[in-house]
């Protein structure tokens, strides 16, 4: 691989771990630009729901790929890649370590070893599993993953309805489940990844996305929330913090319950996060107390072992 001794720091854990703070402290020891790769955080119209990062946070360090897009655009994880792929080429010509942070695997994943190629599907398929998703639930289609392809049904979010209905639409437009497609050759990267997990007890864990929740909803959550109501059947607010609250709007919840909800939804969010990154057995784990210096040390000999 033809790397030209850049790198690339990485650093993945579960929400509310103190990644943002880590990533602005590398950020300024490194002189480096941060590359957001949280996929909630790249629409604007949602900025209390996503905890994204205060002000003073953005200025600390050239942030890229927040709040940059509209929940009104298509945007999806391959236009991901690409952007952030050509991004970094940039960053790269200017300093030879640049940062990644976030907690989503999946475009974590996209960067770093790229995207596998799915075969093209009749859109007429997708329009049948909206229309199965309107009349039978998500729990309907969750079943119907879990007996065609139960490798997929055990490895994504399976209660985003969008997740779940493209690896059914694969399956029904190849007749090949989803997983067969998966872990293909990818187009090498100019950069090496050095990953850095941040973890902490679950149940410190679990106390920061409660307090977290309930900052939000101080912050205004509910009055954002009430404003993108009716758009609710938009894919980017198919997400926790939203979907509860429309279901309060909607008079199905109390707001106590709700808020709940959202608390109990993200802890479950926090629990598939550690599990993607887990399976990585190149990322080095710290506690989220862990003094910045250790973290320095262990990438100091990363990079001189490349």
């Amino acid at each position: 691989m033809n790397h030209n001794n850049n790198y690339l720091i990485t650093i993945v854990g579960p929400t509310a771990i103190g990644k943002t703070s880590l990533s602005i402290l590398l950020a300024k020891h490194f002189k480096s630009d941060i590359i957001s790769c949280d996929s909630r955080q790249f629409f604007k119209e949602m900025k209390i729901g996503t905890a994204v990062p205060e002000d003073i946070e953005l200025e600390a360090a050239q942030h890229h790929f927040i709040q940059n897009k509209s929940i009104f655009e298509t945007y999806n994880v391959g236009q991901y890649e690409r952007e952030a792929l050509q991004k970094l080429k940039e960053l790269f010509e200017k300093n030879p370590i640049q940062v990644l942070v976030g907690g989503s695997g999946l475009y974590v994943d996209a960067v770093l070893k790229g995207l596998d190629e799915f075969p093209k599907v009749d859109p007429s398929v997708r329009e049948q599993l909206n229309s199965t998703f309107a009349e039978k639930g998500l729990e309907f289609l969750q079943n119907q993953l879990k007996e065609v392809d139960l490798a997929t049904y055990s490895e994504i979010a399976i209660d985003n309805p969008q997740r779940v209905m493209r690896a059914l639409e694969v399956y029904i437009g190849s007749g090949l489940p989803y997983s067969t497609f998966k872990n293909k050759p990818k187009a090498p990267r100019n950069f090496i990844p050095i990953k850095i997990g941040i973890n902490a007890e679950r149940s410190l864990i679990y106390d920061r996305i409660n307090q977290r929740v309930d900052r939000m909803i101080e912050n205004g959550l509910l009055e954002e929330a009430q404003a993108l109501c009716e758009y609710k059947d938009l894919n980017a607010l198919q997400t926790v913090g939203y979907r509860e609250l429309f279901s309060y709007f909607e008079g199905h919840f109390t707001k106590e319950f709700a808020i709940s909800e959202i608390k109990k939804n993200t802890r479950r969010f926090a629990k598939r996060q550690l599990t993607w990154f887990k399976r990585d057995p190149d990322v080095v784990w710290f506690d989220t107390q862990t003094p910045i210096d250790k973290i320095l040390v262990k990438i100091s000999e990363k990079i001189n072992t490349f």
